[in-house]
């Protein structure tokens, strides 16, 4: 393989740019989510059982456990946390001398320290996929704390390609677990015509993705499949356009979700991770700063024929395979492609089985040559002692990257029942050793499409007299249907994000949701300022209501209309059942709920302390203020009002 000195740069700096953006967004958040009066107070995950601090961060590994020693509650400690990782990354973004092994390794560290405590707010696939690249990166990243630019070791090859495995083993696994689930959408090619109204957040362009026809839907899903099923094989390809191919293919499947769909920083990740398909030739092409062009010889000329002639057989196989098993069929009339499964789900199944095994031995295979190409470069270095110090580095960071690649089989083997039941057990032991450190995570991104009858929406009312009931409206999630969606990535709303999943379910599996009707009936302004920052959109900032219900709703795009490129409407509703009863404070069900799942206030009002770090930590709160709220935002004319019943 080529030089990886670009791609490798590229990849720390965005890494550092997202690092940045999941620590800040998070810190906005904690009174509400984590704060001795927010919706689930992270203290109560703290338990002091009297045992050594090491014993401690064993059990538990969060550097929370640190916070007694400096004056610090464990609301105090994450945001300590939360400042020092953003400061932490945005130096390294700057600064390439931060972009270091030691940095990464304390914004990892800090990252999992956030996450032991996270509970359901923090529990989702990019927070996994975050820890997991940020620690390779702690292996792929420079010792170069105290030097100035970073050098390519003759091992880096071997610690960048990790990155590629992993690339492999999201994308793979996200095509494989929407057939295996056996949602009638994917296997019927409509999944994208309920997508866009229906995942968490939309875009405003979601609107407008909405209204294309059906069979370009259809046509989008085939597309789908085929860059996260079939292309991703050719990550480990020989044939560098090949790959090259599949890195454009990804990053436009990327993008056009950032388009649609506010995920936060995690379609930043994935093409973060694209750039170990790069070399330094290519990157060097962006720029305009490769060197001229020199003649080749004729096998550097033939070779290059050969492989110019192998990638156009293999693009044009994987359209092939595409026309026949998806039924393609072009109507030049009427300017349309048609298209079906034509596979069923035991063929898929038993292809699953064919492929599993062989994918881990192309892994291997590929890690193989990457590990002796490297040799072959220590052997070449000139003198004993630096031939002898390159060949004690390539050792380790090959044992390194062999050991994370065994560990990650284990996850990634979770696609198919039998091909995991027949990994070799000092494997799997080896992982066990290592899980609760999630140095490795399965993956497997909109295994099923939701909302196919209406997408369910939890509507919050609230009143003072249970005669008058006035809607609560967020900031992020549908509420208000003449507001457009927002534009709030990479910013994560946790709270708006939990909503969604709460309403795809029966209340009482989001227990969460009891705890957050009591704050909201306490005023707890924490919890509140995660539903909307501004006072006025608030409608009982000046006084909490005494009673707090939820319904449960459908709701649907709206239709375009000819002539109107904006829409008066973005979305109808309609009214589906009661989600949450009728309850107010002192409520005998309400404390019995909250007693249920653990949610009493439990001991009185914390001492404030006045030591240096917490009264930093109180300026600093005090200054940076809330979130204010998305990007774009929908008129608020129909903000507040109230619903009689």
């Amino acid at each position: 393989m080529r030089g990886v000195r670009l791609p490798r740069h590229m990849f720390l700096w965005n890494l550092s740019v997202i690092y940045m953006f999941a620590f800040a967004s998070l810190y906005v958040q904690i009174p509400g989510l984590y704060g001795n009066e927010g919706i689930l107070p992270a203290r109560w995950q703290m338990r002091y059982t009297g045992k050594a601090l090491l014993e401690q961060l064993r059990d538990s590994p969060t550097l929370l456990w640190l916070g007694p020693r400096l004056g610090l509650d464990t609301q105090q400690g994450m945001e300590l946390i939360c400042l020092l990782g953003a400061l932490l990354a945005l130096g390294a973004m700057v600064l390439e001398p931060l972009r270091g092994s030691l940095v990464f390794l304390c914004l990892w560290v800090l990252y999992r320290s956030l996450v032991e405590v996270g509970q359901v707010f923090l529990y989702f696939q990019w927070d996994s996929l975050l820890l997991e690249t940020g620690f390779l990166a702690v292996l792929i990243a420079p010792l170069n704390l105290f030097r100035g630019k970073s050098s390519l070791k003759l091992h880096d090859g071997i610690t960048f390609w990790l990155l590629r495995w992993l690339l492999f083993r999201l994308m793979f696994a996200s095509g494989v677990v929407k057939l295996t689930s056996r949602c009638p959408t994917w296997w019927g090619l409509t999944a994208l015509t309920y997508h866009y109204e229906t995942q968490c957040i939309p875009t405003p362009l979601a609107w407008y993705a909405h209204q294309l026809p059906v069979w370009f839907q259809k046509l989008s899903v085939v597309a789908t499949f085929v860059i996260e099923i079939a292309v991703p094989f050719l990550f480990f390809s020989p044939v560098r356009c090949l790959r090259l191919g599949a890195f454009y293919m990804q990053v436009l499947l990327q993008v056009l979700i950032i388009l649609s769909g506010n995920y936060n920083f995690f379609n930043l990740l994935t093409i973060t991770l694209c750039f170990s398909l790069l070399d330094d030739d290519h990157v060097s092409f962006w720029t305009r700063r490769g060197k001229k062009k020199q003649s080749n010889t004729w096998p550097q000329a033939i070779l290059s024929w050969a492989a110019f002639l192998v990638g156009l057989a293999v693009w044009g196989l994987i359209i092939y395979w595409t026309k026949v098993y998806f039924g393609l069929e072009v109507n030049w009339e009427k300017s349309t492609v048609s298209s079906q499964t034509a596979f069923t789900y035991y063929q898929f199944n038993r292809f699953l089985k064919t492929v599993t095994v062989p994918s881990i031995w192309i892994g291997v295979l590929s890690l193989t040559w990457e590990i002796i190409t490297a040799m072959f470069r220590c052997v070449s270095v000139k003198g004993v002692f630096w031939k002898l110090w390159a060949t004690v580095q390539w050792a380790i960071f090959s044992v390194a990257a062999v050991s994370m690649f065994a560990i990650s089989v284990v996850p990634y083997s979770f696609i198919e029942y039998e091909s995991n039941s027949n990994i070799w057990p000092g494997v799997i032991k080896m992982h066990s050793a290592v899980e609760q450190y999630q140095l490795v995570n399965s993956y497997g991104l909109f295994r099923r499409m939701t909302g196919v009858g209406g997408r369910p929406e939890v509507v919050i009312e609230g009143s003072m007299d249970r005669v008058t009931w006035t809607e609560i409206e967020f900031m992020y999630k549908p509420g208000n249907v003449s507001g457009p969606p927002p534009l709030v990535a990479p910013h994560q709303p946790r709270l708006d994000w939990q909503m969604w999943f709460a309403a795809l379910r029966p209340q009482a599996q989001s227990p969460w949701f009891t705890s957050l009707v009591h704050r909201l009936l306490q005023g707890k302004r924490d919890v509140v300022e995660l539903i909307q920052v501004e006072e006025s959109q608030y409608p009982f900032s000046q006084q909490p209501p005494a009673f707090i219900r939820a319904r449960l709703y459908k709701y649907w795009f709206t239709e375009a209309r000819a002539g109107r490129p904006l829409p008066q409407h973005w979305w109808t509703r309609q009214y589906m059942e009661d989600f949450y009863p009728i309850v107010h404070l002192g409520d005998p069900m309400l404390h019995s709920l909250l007693s249920q799942y653990g949610f009493k206030d439990k001991g009185g009002a914390r001492r404030i302390s006045e030591a240096l770090v917490p009264r930093t930590l109180r300026l600093v709160r005090g200054r940076s203020g809330a979130c204010r709220g998305p990007w774009c935002s929908g008129p608020s004319s129909a903000r507040g009002q109230p619903s009689v019943s």
